[in-house]
This record gives structure tokens, C-alpha cells and sequence, in this order.
């Protein structure tokens, strides 16, 4: 069973996400912020992580940035969680290095097709 990461400071989104992740067989655990994601990747290492992109103090760009410079966690997917769902921000997250982007709300179907798509889900 693959683990994954949900990091969004909205505890509704975060948990809504950690829900279809679990009903799809994959061990969930969701962060409700930067913060608080940091402290858990100190401390874990995910298969996956599903990043939101605008939270308050550090930006999800700056935690996929903290992301690919840590040698633990360099390799770690992330695929960008945001409603913000313009061509530039898109660009701006798969250049910083996110392996995929999906516009709120996220539905079963989207989620697990991208999953598939990276290879967590079969």
C-alpha cells in the first residue's frame, strides 16, 4: 500500500482528499499546512505528495522547492493541488517540479487517473 501526503491549510480539502486516497487503497495522511507538513517530512517519507500551492507562511512552491533540494526527498512525486487554474501557474509548478497538477475540486475519477498515471495505483 502506497503512503501519500496530503499538504492543504483547508482541514475540509485536506481530509476530503485523504478520504478518496484511503477508498482508493492508499494509506492517507493529511498535514493542514506547511508547517505542519514539514515537521511530518522530517519524519516520513511518502510515496506521493498532493501540495496545494496557496497557504499562508510558507507557499506550497516553497515546500515543493525544500522538496527537491532534500537528498531524503528529492524523488518524491508531488503532484500540485490548487483552484488556481491558470496556464502560468500551471507551467510555474511543473518547471519547480511537481510530476503532475489537478484544479480543485478534485474528483474521484481525476484523482485516480492521475494516480494511475504516475504509477502509485495500477
Amino acid at each position: 500500500m502506497g503512503s501519500v501526503l496530503v499538504i492543504d491549510d483547508n482541514r475540509q480539502t485536506a481530509e476530503a482528499l485523504a478520504q478518496m486516497l484511503k477508498v482508493l487503497g492508499l494509506e492517507a495522511r493529511p498535514a493542514y499546512g506547511a508547517s505542519p507538513a514539514m515537521t511530518l517530512l522530517a519524519h516520513t517519507l511518502p510515496d506521493l505528495v498532493l501540495l496545494d500551492i496557496n497557504m499562508p507562511g510558507l507557499s506550497g512552491l516553497e515546500v515543493l522547492a525544500y522538496l527537491r533540494r532534500e537528498p531524503r526527498l528529492h524523488r518524491v512525486p508531488v503532484v500540485v493541488i490548487t483552484a488556481d487554474e491558470q496556464p502560468e501557474t500551471r507551467q510555474q509548478a511543473l518547471q519547480a517540479g511537481a510530476q503532475g497538477f489537478l484544479v480543485k475540486p478534485i474528483t474521484l475519477d481525476v484523482l485516480e487517473r492521475e494516480l494511475q498515471r504516475l504509477g502509485v495505483l495500477a
